[in-house]
């Protein structure tokens, strides 16, 4: 079996940030389940396993649920990481049935195809006029002009957060995606848990006042469903809000990016994008595949498994490559070439199972209407210098995307 030693899988080389994919080739080449010691993890590379591990129900995205620290063979967290387990381990993403269904449950009653629906005009109209600012100032940041405010605005217009304190949302956002990443540092950790207390600080009050004063809102609804009976702790509605507003612009804003950074190094595919519109919805599912927003998604093995011969016993956590899935030629015929047409297109960006994304729907409507109007109203959009990525490996971005209009 090969060892982390053998294998260009490093995530924190900048090289191999910037571009994992040949890597993720010479991991699927090398077998279907890797163990790597650097993060005390197993690396499942292929689309098959990763696909169907996201559906079994030997993995969880906790063990508490069914177990302690020391029952499971791990060890607490440490004490003053506290805030930030505690806000992060009450949200449905990290959490198991029966309180993810429960949540999950009262949450998708936001996200239903009507619902989102009826954002379609909101979306579009925010997208246009952004569009319209950046192309009256000549281009700007693509990424601090456009694509980050409109997911932002959309879930926090969603949840009734007030357009005053939107700013506040990105850099706790960022903050504690930090944690996020593999063996994160001691100075994100305590970033990620000054911004823990921050956030639930300000929903504990943002709740409060929505007690008083009930409005056509997210956070509204969650607190009529607990008075009707739908049992709801303040803790649980704190951690999906938060949830909700990261994941509910993280994925966008990355796909987004990391999508016109792809088209601008394809001018070809670019090209045939410009001349037909009607090929964004295929685009914007290729784009999601070529150059995944989410690269890494863990599990908890609740119960021994066994991949191709090899038993991961309970204990274990698995770190399944949604890049690297994303990536697998017995799935996608020529993975490496961007193919915006692709119909034949499977990938797991959005997850799978009982933890597939709620808001994927919404999200590919914001996907398209920023890019549509980007499209219409930018058909001259160039890149002004090349961006730098992000160092993280996990969630894969950029730190900006400076762009012209002529």
């Amino acid at each position: 079996m090969a060892t982390a030693a053998d294998l260009a899988f490093d995530p924190w080389d900048p090289a191999f940030v910037a571009d994992p994919y040949p890597a993720y080739a010479e991991l699927r080449e090398r077998g279907r389940v890797v163990r790597y010691e650097p993060t005390d993890q197993w690396l499942v590379p292929h689309h098959a396993d990763v696909s169907a591990l996201l559906r079994d129900r030997r993995l969880g995205r906790t063990y508490q649920h069914r177990f302690t620290h020391e029952e499971f063979g791990r060890t607490a967290p440490p004490p003053e990481h506290e805030p930030f387990h505690v806000l992060n381990d009450h949200g449905m993403l990290d959490l198991e049935p029966p309180d993810h269904t429960r949540i999950r449950r009262l949450v998708s009653k936001a996200f239903t195809p009507r619902t989102v629906e009826r954002l379609k005009p909101y979306v579009h109209g925010l997208a246009n006029d952004l569009v319209a600012r950046l192309v009256e100032a000549g281009g700007g940041d693509l990424l601090t002009d456009v694509v980050e405010p409109l997911p932002v605005a959309v879930i926090a217009e969603m949840l009734g957060v007030p357009e005053a304190d939107r700013a506040c949302l990105r850099p706790w956002s960022a903050a504690i995606c930090g944690m996020y990443e593999l063996n994160p540092s001691e100075e994100t950790a305590a970033s990620a848990v000054r911004a823990s207390v921050e956030f639930s600080a300000y929903l504990s009050e943002l709740i409060a006042a929505r007690r008083e004063r009930p409005g056509d809102d997210l956070i509204s609804g969650l607190i009529a469903a607990h008075d009707e009976g739908d049992r709801l702790t303040e803790q649980e509605m704190i951690s999906t809000a938060v949830l909700l507003l990261n994941a509910g612009h993280e994925a966008t804003v990355n796909a987004t990016v990391n999508g016109w950074w792809a088209l601008f190094r394809n001018p070809g595919q670019l090209a045939a994008l410009r001349a037909d519109h009607s090929l964004v919805p295929s685009a914007i599912e290729e784009l999601m595949r070529y150059d995944t927003p989410l690269q890494l998604f863990e599990r908890w093995v609740l119960d021994d498994i066994e991949i191709a011969g090899t038993v991961i016993p309970r204990g274990s956590e698995i770190a399944m490559l949604f890049g690297s899935a994303n990536h697998d030629p017995a799935v996608f015929t020529d993975p490496a070439r961007l193919d915006i047409t692709r119909r034949d297109n499977p990938h797991i960006s959005f997850s799978a199972g009982i933890h597939y994304c709620i808001g994927a729907p919404l999200a590919r409507i914001e996907l398209a209407a920023s890019m549509t109007a980007l499209l219409e109203r930018a058909p001259t959009l160039t890149l002004a210098q090349e961006p730098r990525r992000k160092p993280n490996f996990v969630i894969r971005g950029l730190e900006g995307l400076g762009v012209e209009v002529e």
